[in-house]
């Protein structure tokens, strides 16, 4: 099936999509898991999964100190702000699994920096070989090295902050159990489906991130 691990919904401050619209989306475009990353909560995956008709891994991209983590099947909230090694463990805690997002996009402020990314990697799960809004392929080049000398699993992932940017970029998987360690098994035979977009769609999508922020700021009733 198709899947796709990163994509946000309007509780990320730099996201307007509702859950909703989300997995009409998803439905569309015949994606048929997700795990749903928002920003340092995991309230949008949670509604996803009430409302979706497709397995929906509930997760957060979390804010750490060095950058940012991705938790996967978590059950509560991770808060930002913590140190690198603390928001993994803090994951674990939970029988979740880690994955490193977006690493070596230095075009990002949030990426996790390279000492805290090697600190992490050896407790690592994941990363993510392709990120489809990194603006330089060589990020994806070096996140694939790092999985291969990690031994870790890789995912194909659009980081979707509006609906149109899903479907393109997708991990295919065999269908699994729902557990962690089922989902870790079905990656390892996962095929990657990158799909990068041109030089003007990285732009109109970070322009629409952007956008996003300031509209949250000065529209109270967009805040979620």
């Amino acid at each position: 099936m198709r899947a796709d691990f990163h994509m946000h919904t309007h509780y990320s401050k730099d996201c307007t999509t509702s859950p909703k619209r989300l997995v009409a989306r998803c439905l569309r475009v015949g994606l048929g898991c997700i795990a749903v990353t928002d920003h340092n909560t995991i309230r949008g995956g949670m509604e996803v999964a009430e409302i979706a008709p497709f397995p929906v891994i509930v997760a957060s991209e979390v804010k750490t100190t060095h950058g940012e983590i991705t938790g996967l099947f978590l059950t509560e909230e991770i808060p930002r702000g913590l140190s690198p090694m603390e928001t993994v463990e803090r994951i674990k805690a939970q029988g979740g699994l880690v994955s490193i997002p977006h690493p070596f996009d230095k075009m990002r402020s949030s990426v996790i920096t390279d000492d805290a990314l090697e600190e992490v990697l050896p407790h690592a799960d994941i990363i993510e070989a392709f990120n489809a809004r990194n603006v330089f392929r060589e990020a994806d080049v070096r996140a694939r090295e790092a999985a291969s000398a990690h031994g870790l699993v890789m995912t194909a992932v659009s980081d979707a902050h509006h609906a149109l940017e899903l479907g393109r970029t997708y991990t295919e998987i065999p269908e699994f159990d729902g557990t962690p360690a089922g989902f870790l098994a079905a990656l390892r035979e996962a095929s990657l489906h990158p799909s990068p977009p041109p030089w003007w769609g990285q732009v109109l999508m970070h322009g629409v991130t952007t956008f996003n922020k300031g509209l949250k700021r000065v529209a109270p009733w967009t805040r979620h």
